[in-house]
This record gives C-alpha cells, sequence and structure tokens, in this order.
C-alpha cells in the first residue's frame, strides 16, 4: 500500500500532515524522543561495530527513532578516543548502519535525525575546530565567522549529522559564570550579527542549526550556572531576546531551551517565551529542542515526571535531551495531561524537518574517510579567525611587534605556554599527538621558518591551578639568561585531566580539578588561579621586558599582571592554530586588529562591568577601586594608524521612479555634516548612514574597525549609557585610503517604550563613531512627530 507522504511531488507540510495521520500515540512519542546517548549505542570492534542492547530495544519499543544525539561525539565524558571511537571510514559506515536498522524496523519507513554538539566546531574525532565564541566576538568579523561554520557545516553535512547544536545565543553578563566562553559578547548587537553569521554558514550547507541557549542563561545569580535570571522584561528584551531575533530573520530551524527560570518560570515551560515570543512574535517555524535532562528539573515544580513533560511540550518544546520525562508521553496521554492535537503539533514538526531535509528519498550517506579532508592547512578559516581575535591591550614604548634583529633569546614561560588543550575550550575532542600549535611551538617554529637564529627558553613556572606546582625558581633564572620573556597566563576549561563528570557532562567540582573554567566551573573570584600573579610579579622584578599572553575563558582581573607587563595580549581560547597566530602578532608578520567583546574588570567586586548599562546611575564607582573597568567593550590598539577624515551624516530613502508603482526605485539622500532633523516617518522610510574615509598612514596593512553607539537623549523609559548599533571592519593597506559606510535604520531607533511596545519616538539621539579606543566623531539626529 503506499501513502501520501511517499509522494515526492507533495510539500513537506502536506506530507508531514498525511505520514501523522497514520501514527499511533507510541510511534508519535518515538518521534519527539532524543533519550539515548549516541556513543554509548556501538561498541568498537577493530574495524566493525555492534549496535547496542540498548538502542535496539529503543527502536522496537517506539517502532522506531525519531532523534540519535552525539553518536560522533568524543571526549572524556563520553570516553571515546582514537582507539573506541569513530574516525575515518568507520564513522558514516557506522551511521549507516544505524539508519538501515531504524528503516527496517519502522513500520512507517521513518528515518531517524542525527543531532551532534558543534559549540566551536565539531566535538568529534578529526573534528575542525575554531576558536571559542569570545574569540569571534573579539575578531568583530561577521563575514569570517560566517565561512568559517560553513567548513564545519561542510564537514557535518559528509558524516549524515542533520542538526547541529551551536552556542549563539547566550549573551555574557557575568564573567564568573564557567559557560563565558560560549557567547560572543556583553554586546546584543555584536552578539546577534555573529549569531546570525554562524547559522547561515551552517545551514547553507543543508545542516540544520539547533541555536542554544534561549534564553538569558549569560545573567544567571551570581554567575552559577542554571541558575535563575532575576531580570524584567525591559532587559530581556533589550539585552537577550535580540540573538534569537536575529537568527530568526535568517531562517534558523533549530532552537535548544535555556536551564535558567525567569522570574519563577523555567525557560522549559514558559509558554509565554517559547510561543509568544519566539513563535508568535518573531515567526520561528522550526523545531525547539530542550537541553539535557531540563525536563526533568521541572519536577521540582510538578512532583510529577510525566506532567512535567507534557507541561514542557505544551510550553512549545518539542524534542527531548537524555530525559526520562519524554519517555512518559504515552502516559501523559493517557492521564490526560496532553491532548491529541498538542503531540500533533511537535511530531508535525520533527517530521517536517525530516522531509525538508531530503531524508526519507536520501538516507544514507557515501561511506567515505574524510578525516584529512578539514585539515587547518587546506581550510584556513580557523587560523584566520584566531589571528583576527587576538586583541592588544597595552603597548608600552611600542615594544611590540619584536623587532628580531636585536634579539638573541627569548624565554617563553607559563603554565599556558605549551598546553595544547588549554587553548581549544570546553567541549573539545581528544586531538591527535601531532596536531596544534601551541604559544612555545608557534614561537619555535616561526623563528625557524625564518630562518633566525634565536634562542628560545622555556619553564612552566607554575601549575594553572595547584598551588603546590611551584617552579617560579627556575622560571625567573630562565627569564634572568633572555632578552624578553613572554609570559603565557590564564585559565583552562580542559576536561583532559581529573574531572569528575554529573548526568548532563557538566564538570562537577572537586580538589582534584585542573580547569578554572567551562560548564559546571563557575567561579566567585576572577583573579588568575593558582601561583600566576606571583609568577609575574617574580618575572618582572628580573628587570627583563615582559610581554605577557591571557590564554582564558572568560574575563578575568589581572590589574597586577598588566602593572607587570610592557605588552599585553588578550587571545581568549585561540584554539588549534592558536600559537601560531600569536607568534605571528608577537613578530610583526600580522598586525593585531581583535577587539574586546567584553569588558575586564579590575577587580569582581566591580561586577557588572559591561558597558552598555543603564543610565540612571553612576556604574563602577567604589570608593576603593579606579572607576571603570580595566579595559572596556571594544579596545583594542594595533601596529598601524589611522586618521579618519570626510565623515558625511547623511539620510536616504527610495522613491518609485517616475511615480510609478513598477517595482523600480531610485535613490534620494539628504546630507548633512554632523546634524540631521527627521519624522518618525522619515526613517520609516528610510536609513542613516554615517560614512567616513579612513586612511593608512602607519607602515603596517592591518584592518580598522569602525564602531557606531547611540545614546538615546529623550525616551519614555531609562535607556542605556551607550549602545552598538552598527560596525564594519575594514581592510586598508598602508598609505591607502577606503570609505566606510555605518548604517542606522528604523530597527536600530526603536525602543521598547513603557508599554512595552517596540516603537522609535520622538527626541533627540547622539551618534558617536569609535575606534575602540577614542571616539572621534559625534553627530546627532532629531526625530519628531
Amino acid at each position: 500500500m503506499k501513502y501520501l507522504y511517499q509522494d515526492s511531488n507533495l510539500s513537506p507540510r502536506e506530507r508531514a500532515r498525511d505520514l501523522l495521520s497514520h501514527m499511533t500515540v507510541r510511534e508519535k512519542a518515538g518521534q519527539l524522543n532524543q533519550h539515548l546517548y549516541g556513543f554509548q549505542v556501538y561498541e568498537r570492534r577493530d574495524n566493525e561495530v555492534e549496535l547496542s542492547k540498548e538502542l535496539l530495544a529503543e527502536v522496537e519499543y517506539y517502532g522506531g527513532l525519531g532523534i540519535l544525539y552525539g553518536l560522533y561525539r568524543a571526549d572524556p565524558w563520553s570516553g571515546k578516543t582514537y582507539e573506541n571511537g569513530l574516525t575515518g571510514v568507520l564513522a558514516p559506515k557506522t551511521y549507516n548502519k544505524i539508519q538501515k536498522y531504524v528503516l527496517e524496523h519502522s513500520r512507517l519507513g521513518i528515518p531517524m535525525l542525527l543531532s551532534t554538539e558543534c559549540p566551536h566546531g565539531h566535538q568529534a574525532l578529526d573534528g575542525y575546530l575554531l576558536p571559542v565564541n569570545l574569540n569571534a566576538g573579539a575578531a568583530f568579523h561577521p563575514e569570517l565567522v560566517r565561512k568559517a561554520y560553513e567548513v564545519c557545516g561542510s564537514q557535518l553535512k559528509d558524516l549524515g549529522v542533520h542538526l547541529a547544536l551551536i552556542s549563539v545565543l547566550d549573551v555574557l553578563r557575568d564573567p564568573r559564570w564557567g559557560r563565558s566562553e560560549e557567547c560572543y559578547s556583553e554586546d546584543p548587537y555584536l552578539s546577534g550579527e555573529l549569531a546570525k553569521a554562524a547559522v547561515m554558514g551552517i545551514q547553507s550547507k543543508g545542516v540544520t542549526a539547533v541555536a542554544k541557549h534561549f534564553c538569558a542563561q549569560g545573567e544567571g545569580t551570581g554567575g552559577i550556572n542554571a541558575s535563575a535570571a532575576r531580570i524584567g522584561e525591559r532587559e530581556l528584551r533589550e539585552i537577550h531576546l535580540p540573538s534569537a531575533k536575529a537568527c530568526c530573520q535568517v531562517g534558523v530551524q533549530g532552537i535548544m531551551a535555556a536551564y535558567n527560570e525567569i522570574d519563577g518560570i523555567p525557560c522549559h515551560s514558559n509558554k509565554k517565551l517559547l510561543t509568544g515570543i519566539l513563535r508568535e512574535e518573531m515567526g520561528f517555524d522550526g523545531i525547539v529542542m530542550a537541553d539535557g535532562l531540563a525536563i526533568d528539573r521541572l519536577d521540582v515544580m510538578t512532583g510529577n515526571n510525566a506532567r512535567s513533560a507534557a507541561i514542557a511540550l505544551k510550553a512549545g518544546i518539542d524534542i527531548s535531551l537524555w530525559d526520562e520525562g519524554f519517555t512518559r508521553l504515552e502516559e501523559a496521554y493517557d492521564s490526560g495531561f496532553l491532548t491529541h492535537e498538542e503531540l500533533d503539533r511537535a511530531v508535525f514538526l520533527v517530521l517536517k524537518l525530516k522531509f525538508e531535509l531530503g531524508l526519507f528519498e536520501n538516507p544514507y550517506i557515501e561511506e567515505k574517510d574524510i578525516s584529512k579532508v578539514y585539515s587547518y592547512q587546506s581550510h584556513p578559516e580557523a587560523l584566520q579567525l584566531a589571528r583576527e581575535s587576538v586583541c592588544l591591550l597595552k603597548n608600552e614604548d611600542n615594544i611590540l611587534p619584536l623587532d628580531r634583529k636585536k634579539i638573541r633569546s627569548i624565554a617563553v614561560i607559563g603554565p599556558n605556554a605549551d598546553e595544547i588543550y588549554h587553548q581549544l575550550g570546553d567541549y573539545t575532542p581528544p586531538i591527535r599527538e601531532e596536531e596544534g600549535i601551541t604559544v612555545l611551538k608557534g614561537i619555535k617554529e616561526f623563528l625557524k621558518n625564518n630562518g633566525e637564529d634565536i634562542v628560545v627558553r622555556f619553564s612552566k613556572g607554575c601549575g594553572l591551578i595547584r598551588k603546590e606546582e611551584d617552579y617560579i625558581e627556575e622560571a625567573v633564572q630562565v627569564a634572568r639568561d633572555c632578552d624578553y620573556t613572554i609570559l603565557v597566563l590564564g585559565g583552562s576549561s580542559s576536561r583532559f585531566s581529573k574531572v569528575e563528570f554529573d548526568a548532563n557532562g557538566a564538570a562537577k567540582l572537586s580538589e582534584s580539578l585542573d580547569m578554572d573554567c567551562g560548564e559546571g566551573i563557575d567561579s566567585a573570584v576572577l583573579s588568575l588561579p593558582g601561583l600566576q600573579d606571583r609568577l609575574a610579579e617574580a618575572i618582572a622584578q628580573t628587570g627583563k621586558p615582559v610581554i605577557s599572553v591571557l590564554i582564558q575563558g572568560r574575563s578575568y582581573a589581572v590589574p597586577e599582571v598588566d602593572r607587570y607587563s610592557k605588552a599585553l595580549l588578550c587571545a581568549f581560547y585561540p584554539g588549534m592554530t592558536g600559537g601560531q597566530a600569536i607568534a605571528e602578532i608577537l613578530f610583526g608578520e600580522s598586525c593585531p586588529s581583535g577587539h574586546l567583546p567584553v569588558s575586564l574588570p579590575r577587580h569582581v567586586g566591580q561586577l557588572p562591568v559591561y558597558y552598555n548599562y543603564k543610565d540612571s546611575y553612576n556604574a563602577m564607582s567604589y570608593s576603593n577601586v579606579p572607576d571603570k573597568a580595566l579595559y572596556s567593550f571594544g579596545h583594542g590598539l594595533s601596529y598601524t594608524t589611522f586618521q579618519y577624515s570626510d565623515i558625511k551624516l547623511k539620510y536616504q530613502y527610495a522613491l518609485d521612479c517616475n511615480g510609478e508603482d513598477n517595482g523600480l526605485k531610485c535613490e534620494r539622500q539628504k546630507e548633512c555634516s554632523d546634524s540631521i532633523r527627521l519624522t518618525l516617518d522619515d526613517m520609516k522610510k528610510g536609513s542613516i548612514k554615517v560614512e567616513v574615509n579612513i586612511t593608512n598612514n602607519g607602515n603596517y596593512d592591518g584592518y580598522a574597525l569602525l564602531l557606531l553607539f547611540i545614546k538615546d537623549l529623550q525616551s519614555s523609559v531609562i535607556r542605556r549609557a551607550i549602545e552598538l548599533k552598527d560596525f564594519t571592519k575594514v581592510w586598508v593597506n598602508k598609505g591607502e585610503s577606503k570609505r566606510a559606510v555605518l548604517q542606522l535604520d528604523e530597527e536600530k531607533l526603536s525602543i521598547w517604550n513603557e508599554l512595552m511596545e517596540f516603537t522609535m519616538e520622538a527626541g533627540d539621539i547622539q551618534l558617536t563613531v569609535s575606534d575602540g579606543c577614542q571616539a572621534f566623531w559625534q553627530g546627532m539626529v532629531v526625530l519628531s512627530v
């Protein structure tokens, strides 16, 4: 018998509705369950795999399998390595074997979806890894981020991955949070632009992006993971929702809910958030996935696991993750917790996605070895992202770039100088022994490749965390014997040490822990861990010039290191080729162009130190700490110098040509020097542009970054002291000039007013253009009714 859903000429919606009509309640529940840990459903025996009894039983019970999580996942939690995990041709062979078993045991021939972690590249053996999100934020380069995620998307597509779980929605408002590295920025506009870029990159290759986490997880209480976001609706809408809105504007197909609650309502049971805002306001039409075991956490509120599942599904959750709750959906339906229509709503979305992806016609993938296809040499996007993300925060006496002609020896010192896993971030797979470039390796290879006869000496100096690892005396002697010291400090999110794990894969706190960041590792202090401050002081006392490099997953308070250093670089977690990128910058092969996506505090007691605080109080003003952050959002120096001139403020709008409604548009514009008067209707029809001439007067080719901020001088509600509304990053060769354009439109000038309506208001709006370190132009937009 042939069903309508088997007709590929019908639309995915038509096919999904027909298929749904033939399914039992249990089969429907099975399509919503992502209960299994994919890395546990097989056992590798040489070059073959045996499927687990758990997988076979799950498929038998539900008459199929909706979604399988993490088949390729490899890390210390999964226990998968190159010895027992999936790599080479064995990876696609295993995927096909599982898919074949699912199809052969599905009464209606429904294929499974495969999901995988891709927070900064594929968390799999031979996965293409990017620098973490804070690096992407520091690069201020959405187009580069898009290209980098295209590489990730291509690799995922080759491996049969359908759902890429990507961390793009969290906005960093408290650096004590262990998952700070998963955020792009403290700023909602920058975060949104990069989130869009990542989604477009992944989905351009035919892989569904599941953007996480929705919503406000970056505003937890005291920086504690999964804690309550103690914010009102205005803060939610101004800071935390824009990234999701930006993703919806480019057609994101998946969203993952966040662990936290907002004003007493967990995100996983928040119908206003998941349905009212996400679907009805933002127009989202994809699937919403739960976070790991999050549905079971609702039991503290419901007292009944089946009821928790029903509440989550009715709120807008479509797919589970590991929890027991959704395995009780059939029970929830029989108990009257769920209606037939509520269950069908979620199942329809899952089936529609499977049809959209072409899974019914093409459920299998080519069995080929792609382990060497996605190398960092053939795909240099990861290296370029690392280069552009390194922030030069300080450069006294222009000590950088180092003059190789005047150097005989260099000391490379510090716990992060030669530890590759310390620069990769959390959610990282095992890497091959020969892969990865640390700072020490990067410096040595750079000097060797350039034929330099400079001696490089190394000392770890101290352990990252443990104070008993004290090699400071040895390090001091090494520094004394060398002309310069490169001091590599910071933190680590590496799970590749003695780490115990929670049920959802987060690291558990213990005395043996050798990581100070990552999921589950929140911190009450922001000073560098272990003996690092003492090491920095001891090295500085040698009198030799010190250049410090921070490898880190959060914003540390580093006033001491800053004081001891002639130059200071912030590199966050720069990834597999990070050491090469840093070496190139130290020696002037690359011109630094990174700018801080988050502010660095002077002390943990200053928090919050984000730049876009409310204008109703004097932020960061304490009697015993200097005002303002140590280094604020946007700060970043260069080796070259830029001159900005011929700045014009313009209003541009389109008219129907010849007054005819023929679809043709003619551009009209009004030009002013630094002030422009417009009506609200004018702004609905057109846009404001700030044009700037950039001239590179220095000795290096490099990127110039322009940031356009606004400050609302009259409004119905308290606004922020300053807000980023546009930016552009422009490459300018030395001696050349280029024209840059920054833009404002109706949406960028709209606010959430006292009635919580998103609209423009009449009043004066001050414009400021900055290069991140200093403002060089101000203008005014006067809006009237």
